[in-house]
């Protein structure tokens, strides 16, 4: 059964973007996964369609209107796991991309000018999620960004499916950051005028040493840049 998507936005021509080439590309034309972009606009009044109005309580910017917004989610069959992307949003981690990745479908509602009336999350039970600690100009770079994310989860998408535990925050590398990688030529010759060798270890045929030098780098790579995931390590 495909992975589906819904998509709740007031650019649906956004979709599918980068996710119809490569791998996700190639996975959409093969059935591995679907989606509907749905217009949030089509389900607003007046010749204006305007979904927005002032906050209540004053305060900077427009709010999307809770009636239109759930129009739109209403006119979903089978919405699945609701989610609005935010940057007040719990923390898109790896674990929590693999169980989205395994759910039947999702509906991401993509927020635009400050968000989305509280109430139509209330009534609806829609998740938070928040791709980090920034705020980008609306939901839609967020929603593909974790479809991506879920996309090359699904079976036979990357080719191997053994390659997401052996990457960073995978199973077989303790969820710790990924160990450096090195191809031909062994030396390179860098426009800085300096020439860089492969490390020794990764040439000598021995694998369990190729084995612990990867999990030292790993380690130390992820002690200088994210000492926080030595916690659960």
């Amino acid at each position: 059964m495909a992975f589906n998507v819904h998509i709740l936005t007031l650019f649906p021509e956004m979709f599918p973007g980068p996710l119809g080439q490569s791998l996700a590309g190639k996975a959409l034309e093969r059935g591995d996964w679907a989606y509907t972009a749905t217009n949030i606009r089509d389900f607003a009044d007046g010749v204006h369609k305007s979904v927005d109005d002032t906050p209540y309580g004053g305060g900077a910017g427009m709010v999307m209107r809770a009636d239109i917004v759930e129009k739109a989610l209403l006119s979903i069959d089978n919405p699945g796991r609701k989610i609005y992307l935010s940057p007040r949003g719990k923390p898109l981690k790896q674990a929590l991309v693999k169980e989205l990745s395994q759910a039947p479908g999702l509906t991401l509602l993509c927020g635009r000018y400050e968000g989305v009336d509280q109430r139509v999350l209330d009534a609806h039970g829609f998740e938070e999620i928040s791709i980090g600690d920034y705020v980008l100009s609306g939901g839609e770079p967020a929603a593909m960004i974790l479809m991506d994310a879920c996309i090359r989860l699904l079976p036979g998408v990357m080719g191997n499916d053994d390659t997401p535990d052996n990457e960073s925050f995978g199973s077989a590398t303790g969820g710790l950051l990924e160990y450096p990688h090195y191809t031909r030529p062994a030396e390179w010759n860098a426009a800085d005028g300096k020439t860089y060798g492969v490390p020794d270890v990764l040439t000598s045929g021995d694998h369990a040493k190729i084995e612990q030098w990867r999990k030292k780098q790993s380690e130390e790579l992820t002690k200088q840049r994210r000492p926080d995931l030595l916690k659960n390590a």
